[in-house]
């Protein structure tokens, strides 16, 4: 069956429509994945959460995929949700979080949706963007402490192997998303 109305991408966008049931249905899906579901896995597993940044990656590809919109709202959602449903983030870094992860959403998603910017260099400038705008929340609240070289050294360069697999990994996933769903349902 072929998706009509607000459902229906259109031959050029890079993007899919971030409004209708499918896609609504499969954000809340995105934002629970990032806000529960990933980061309660890794630390399950024991893998090294401030490597990997499990809640970032979904956030990324909302934007990516439905556009700025969805991007900036699951970012500001996902770590309100995970503080609710298990602890985590710490409160004297949620606010950081909350800004750094809708940043990440909306710059990604403005980037390739409105101004059609290629997928790689959309990560890319989000990544440097949400980064700022969480290093100076957590320098205004002092999450950083006194010592902000040590800070950056332990806090923010795990993030970088993270920020490497999402620029490699995301782009092709998204693309891929975005043509699959592009394309008309042979019946």
């Amino acid at each position: 069956m072929i998706s009509t109305g607000a459902d229906a991408p259109t031959a050029t966008a890079p993007t899919l429509p971030w409004s209708g049931a499918r896609a609504i249905s499969i954000q809340a899906a995105l934002l629970l994945l990032s806000a529960f579901a990933l980061p309660a896995a890794m630390h399950a597993a024991g893998l090294p959460v401030r490597l990997l940044l499990p809640m970032h990656w979904p956030v990324i590809l909302a934007g990516l995929v439905y556009g700025w919109r969805s991007g900036a709202l699951l970012g500001a959602a996902c770590p309100s949700l995970s503080f609710l449903l298990s602890g985590w983030p710490l409160p004297p870094v949620l606010p950081a979080m909350t800004l750094e992860l809708a940043a990440y959403g909306l710059v990604a998603g403005a980037l390739r949706e409105r101004l059609r910017w290629n997928e790689f260099a959309s990560i890319a400038v989000a990544l440097l963007a949400g980064r700022a705008i969480f290093l100076g929340a957590a320098i205004a609240t002092g999450w950083t402490g006194p010592d902000l070289p040590t800070y950056l050294r332990t806090a923010m360069a795990p993030g970088l192997v993270a920020a490497a697999l999402q620029i490699a990994l995301l782009p092709p996933l998204a693309h891929w998303w975005v043509g699959r769903s592009s394309r008309p349902a042979v019946s």
